[in-house]
C-alpha cells in the first residue's frame, strides 16, 4: 500500500468496517496511515457526503497519474508468483511463504540503495523512457554495480546473493523461479490437462480414492470457475500436450502411463511396497502422495500428482477462504474419507527447497 494510493470507505455502523480497521491497525505497525472515509450513522451502503469525498480523492489520484519509476519502493511478497514492484523484481527467495522484503531508494546523486530480507536474486530494470539519473547500486550495504554506460534496452542488471554476498550475474541458476515456484494451486494459473489413468492401480483402495478425487476436481472446476476442465486418457497425451500444458496426473505409477515414465525422477518413490518421502515410508495401501514439481518431460511446465486446486467446498462460504490449503507436497491417509475441507487425513506436508529438493520436515 506504500506503493499504491489507497482510499478505504466504511459505514460507521457497518459490521464489515472491521476489515478496514484491521488494515489501519496493521499499516500503523509499519509506519503507514490508511485513508479511511467513514459514512456517519450508515450501515452497509454509501453515505452521500462520504461518497462524494471518496470520489474527490480518487479523482485526484487519477489526475496525478502513475509514477512509472518511483524514487522509493517498499515491497513484501511471500511467493515469486507476485514478485515485482516498480523497478525491482524479486527472482529468488531464501524460503518460500516466508516474508521477502525489498526496500529501495534512488538518491539525488543517482545511487540506488536496496535493503533486502529473504531475497536471493533480483533484477533492477528501467525502461528506455527513464529520465532519472542513475549512477551505481548498493545492496545490503555493499556497492555491487557501477553504472558506466550499463543501461541497455531499458534493463539495468541482474543480481544474485551467494554466501551472503551480492554480485552481478548474467543469468540466474536453475531452480524455483517466477511462474515455476509452486505451491500445488499454481499449476491452475495456466493451461493444464487432467490425465486420466487407464491401467490397473497398485491397489483398489488407492485407485478408488484417485478416481473419486479426479471426479471431484473436475466437478469443482466447473462449479468454481465456470469452465470444463480438459481431460485426456494417459494413452492419448501427445507431445504437444506435454509442451503446452501443466499435466495433472491421477492414479499411481501402475495405473497412469505418464506417471510411470517419470516416477523415478520425482522426489517421492511410490511402489507397491510403500510411499517413500525422504527417510519416511508410508503404507502404499492407505497413503497417497500429492505434489507439484517441474515436469521431467518438460521442465518449463509443472506436473501435479492427484490434486486439483486445494480449497474445497468449505471455502465456498466466503471467498476469503479460497486460497491454497496445501503447500508443494503432502501425504494423504485415505482411510479418512475426503470431506469439505481435506482430501483425507494429511499426515505430512511441506515446501520443496529452492532447487526443488526435499527439505527436512520443518513443521510449516
Amino acid at each position: 500500500i506504500f506503493n499504491l494510493p489507497t482510499v478505504a470507505y466504511s459505514g460507521e455502523i457497518d459490521r464489515q468496517k472491521q476489515a478496514a480497521d484491521v488494515m489501519a491497525r496493521e499499516m500503523k505497525k509499519v509506519g503507514l496511515e490508511l485513508t479511511h472515509i467513514i459514512g456517519p450513522k450508515t450501515a452497509h451502503r454509501y453515505e452521500p457526503g462520504a461518497k462524494a469525498e471518496v470520489s474527490r480523492r480518487i479523482d485526484a489520484i487519477v489526475e496525478k497519474g502513475r509514477e512509472p519509476y518511483p524514487k522509493e519502493i517498499k515491497f513484501v511478497t511471500y511467493t515469486l508468483r507476485y514478485n515485482r514492484c516498480g523497478w525491482a523484481t524479486v527472482e529468488g527467495l531464501g524460503r518460500h511463504w516466508e516474508p521477502a522484503r525489498v526496500q529501495g531508494k534512488i538518491g539525488n546523486g543517482g545511487r540506488i540503495t536496496l535493503a533486502t530480507e529473504n531475497v536471493t536474486a533480483l533484477t533492477i530494470h528501467f525502461g528506455p523512457d527513464n529520465v532519472l539519473p542513475l549512477r551505481d547500486v548498493v545492496i545490503d550495504g555493499r556497492r555491487v554495480f557501477t553504472l558506466a554506460a550499463a543501461i541497455k534496452g531499458g534493463l539495468l542488471g541482474h543480481f544474485a546473493k551467494t554466501d551472503g554476498n551480492w554480485s552481478v550475474v548474467t543469468r540466474f541458476w536453475h531452480g524455483k523461479k517466477p511462474g515455476l515456484q509452486g505451491p500445488i494451486d499454481d499449476a491452475f494459473m495456466d493451461r493444464f490437462l487432467m490425465v486420466r489413468p487407464t491401467g490397473k492401480p497398485l491397489n483398489d483402495k488407492v485407485g478408488a480414492w484417485a478416481a473419486g478425487e479426479m471426479k471431484h476436481a473436475i466437478e469443482q472446476w466447473r462449479s468454481q470457475f465456470r469452465g470444463d476442465a480438459p481431460v485426456k486418457d494417459d494413452s492419448a497425451v501427445t507431445a504437444e500436450d506435454i509442451a503446452s500444458s501443466n499435466l495433472v496426473l491421477w492414479g499411481d505409477p501402475s495405473s497412469n502411463a505418464i506417471l510411470a515414465k517419470i516416477a523415478d525422477k520425482l522426489p517421492v518413490k511410490w511402489t507397491r511396497n510403500g510411499v517413500k518421502l525422504g527417510d519416511q515410508t508410508y503404507d502404499a495401501g492407505t497413503h497417497v502422495p500429492v505434489l507439484i514439481y517441474p515436469n521431467p518431460l518438460n521442465p518449463k511446465k509443472y506436473v501435479v500428482l492427484n490434486s486439483g486446486f486445494t480449497f474445497r467446498e468449505y471455502a465456498q462460504l466466503n471467498n476469503a477462504r479460497q486460497v491454497p490449503k496445501l503447500p508443494d507436497y503432502a501425504v494423504v491417509d485415505v482411510t479418512t474419507p475426503p470431506n469439505s475441507r481435506w482430501p483425507g487425513k494429511v499426515v505430512r506436508a511441506g515446501f520443496f527447497g529452492e532447487k526443488w529438493e526435499l527439505l527436512p520436515d520443518d513443521g510449516r
